[in-house]
């Protein structure tokens, strides 16, 4: 009989257990299973917003020791640049229908470290410049348009400073993405950050041609005066 009692209690027992252990526990204070918050979802970029969608980060580099960071938003139409911690420049090529990827960000060191920011737009590509100087990253507030399809950054005029190559088609008279104008020749056209347009290629066939096509590469031996 005394086993028989034990037996009774160690059953009993165990019937409580279970009981406690598969009792459903009483919500969080906010609702949040298992007594943890629930976090909120957030964008990709808190705070930061491209047209009307939160940012998602598309492309980062570093110059000059300052991070630099491409934002755009999901269908990459609307842009901004965030330049070190604080500073977010909404991009002007937005309005030129520009699309955005993730090699549309290139930044180059130097004696003034610059940033283009390039994408297709309207059946070519189209560029933004900035230009660090004194240490404040300012817009050059002059966008650039190639209808070849490449605008490029490299030190052409061996200055330090990096240069803007434009190639376009060479078509006096014609409209630009015309039919007649898509056929004309092609040469690109180098603008310094400070003075602007500084010469231009011969005349090539096709875009291909140039050195290092499509990221062209020129010395100042290549240019001339634009035609």
């Amino acid at each position: 009989m005394l086993l028989t009692a034990l037996l009774a209690v160690v059953v009993t027992a165990g019937v409580i257990v279970a009981v406690v252990l598969l009792r459903p526990k009483a919500p969080a204070p906010d609702g949040a299973p298992g007594g943890y918050p629930v976090p909120e979802p957030q964008p990709a970029t808190p705070g930061v917003n491209c047209g009307h969608s939160a940012c998602r980060e598309i492309g980062a580099m570093t110059v000059a020791g300052v991070p630099v960071v491409l934002l755009a938003d999901e269908a990459g139409k609307q842009g901004v640049i965030k330049i070190g911690s604080d500073a977010v420049i909404p991009l002007m090529i937005n309005d030129m229908g520009v699309t955005l990827k993730g090699d549309s960000l290139r930044c180059v060191d130097g004696v003034t470290p610059v940033c283009l920011v390039r994408g297709e737009a309207g059946g070519g590509s189209a560029g933004e410049l900035f230009v660090a100087r004194g240490g404040v990253w300012r817009d050059t507030g002059k966008p650039y348009f190639s209808d070849a399809g490449t605008v490029a950054l490299n030190d052409v005029t061996a200055d330090g400073v990096a240069d803007v190559i434009v190639v376009r088609h060479e078509c006096p008279g014609a409209q630009s993405g015309s039919a007649r104008c898509q056929a004309a020749p092609v040469l690109a056209e180098v603008y310094d950050v400070g003075r602007g347009s500084v010469g231009c290629t011969r005349r090539y066939t096709a875009p291909s041609e140039l050195k290092g096509w499509p990221d062209v590469r020129l010395t100042k031996a290549d240019l001339r005066p634009c035609p």
